[in-house]
């Protein structure tokens, strides 16, 4: 019996850490080493740890972590990671093994599956963030800028040359395929899937996140808010539905958006929003389970760019969806497909505010909602999306792609 083909996964994050990324990269690394060897190669401290039979090998990379501030040390650090790990990733792959490359950050899966093609290995790419797009999407960069071109041709050399790519929305394959030399038998959809147990929660009047009156509808925003979120669409919602006073704003997070979000608030002391400290892992489906409708901003042109894995979350507890994005993104096809909420013009406060009111004049029909969302969660299970996982990595391993 042939033994299965070694994986190397390079990754920026792996557990301890706890970001969304490195907990998903986990699972997949655990999930494929039942099958085969997998070594992991991690810039994440702590993250070393010894092969074991059915476990993954990692190896820890030492990095230079700049705060988030220092934009130029920043951009530094992510290019020597990228170098560390071309390396790395020479120095462990043989001809015949797979390496499989995360886009976080973006720089990493030219200089890894560089060095994956120069030893012979066959070559797996996961794509979270797609680029230059995620930058033009989030205004950082024009589109006919010198560093946009360059990316794009950077991409085309990169991804007619992919065994495989995953990608975890819809709306992605039709942006790579965009790139000349790109075939549709190279790309595999294997969406996100909920990070806590599925299963309808009712709700509790007695969560401290409800009060101090607990007859409201509360209207949840939660999670990092990056560049492609726009918090301020959800603010200004606020600002319309400031006189309805049985709908309260209950507001708990991190990232550039939250600075964005203080600030207003600092100006313009809603009486209808609560802003809270990020809520600690350990309450956080209490936290999810006390809001009647969550809200997930996006700005404009994000379809196929940012995919909203919290929303696997707040399915999983059984609550409806207001997301602010193009009719053709991911989150906006699953809402769409299910009616477990609403799809609002990105960037557009008034018609967000007419889907909450809407929402919260029809209670039992917004219940409703949640409780067909917690039923449809269960399509975005951990076991569905790691099979699949293993899978295409059967797939790639046997050579059966691009034809």
């Amino acid at each position: 019996m042939d033994t299965p083909a070694r994986l190397m996964i390079a990754a920026q994050f792996y557990p301890p850490d706890a970001t969304t990324t490195a907990v998903y990269v986990g699972k997949i690394a655990e999930s494929l080493a039942r099958d085969r060897q997998v070594v992991v190669i991690s810039a994440t401290p702590g993250s070393r740890a010894a092969g074991q039979p059915g476990k993954p090998e990692v190896v820890e990379l030492k990095s230079w972590n700049p705060r988030k501030a220092a934009i130029v040390q920043r951009a530094a650090a992510i290019c020597l990671l990228a170098a560390q790990m071309f390396f790395s990733v020479l120095r462990r792959a043989r001809p015949g093994d797979i390496v499989f490359c995360v886009t976080t950050p973006f720089t990493l899966p030219y200089t890894v599956l560089l060095a994956a093609k120069l030893r012979g290995a066959k070559t797996m790419l996961l794509i979270y963030d797609l680029y230059p797009e995620a930058l033009e999407a989030a205004g950082m960069v024009r589109s006919n800028s010198l560093a946009v071109r360059l990316i794009r041709f950077a991409n085309t050399l990169l991804f007619r040359r992919l065994d495989a790519i995953v990608v975890i929305g819809r709306d992605v394959p039709p942006l790579i395929e965009k790139y000349s030399g790109v075939v549709a038998n190279q790309l595999h959809f294997i969406p996100n899937w909920a990070l806590i147990p599925i299963g309808y929660r009712e709700i509790d009047p007695a969560s401290r996140f409800r009060a101090p009156d607990p007859s409201r509808f509360i209207v949840g925003l939660s999670g990092n808010l990056g560049f492609t979120h726009d918090p301020v669409t959800v603010f200004e919602a606020a600002r319309l539905l400031r006189d309805e006073t049985d709908i309260h704003f209950v507001l708990s997070g991190w990232g550039v958006g939250w600075g964005v979000l203080n600030d207003l608030h600092a100006k313009d002391r809603l009486e209808n929003v609560t802003m809270l400290e990020p809520v600690p892992e350990d309450e956080l489906v209490e936290f999810l389970a006390a809001a009647d409708l969550w809200v997930i901003p996006y700005r404009r042109h994000i379809a196929g760019v940012s995919i909203p894995s919290r929303l696997y979350n707040v399915l999983a507890v059984g609550r409806p969806v207001a997301v602010t994005s193009e009719a053709n993104s991911e989150g906006a096809l699953v809402l769409g497909e299910e009616a477990i909420g609403w799809v609002v013009p990105p960037e557009n406060p008034a018609e967000l505010a007419c889907a909450i009111r809407e929402a919260a004049r029809d209670r039992q029909a917004t219940i409703d909602k949640g409780v067909h969302a917690a039923g449809v969660a269960e399509k975005y299970r951990e076991d569905v999306a790691l099979a699949r996982y293993r899978e295409v990595v059967s797939v790639v391993s046997q050579g059966k792609t691009r034809r």
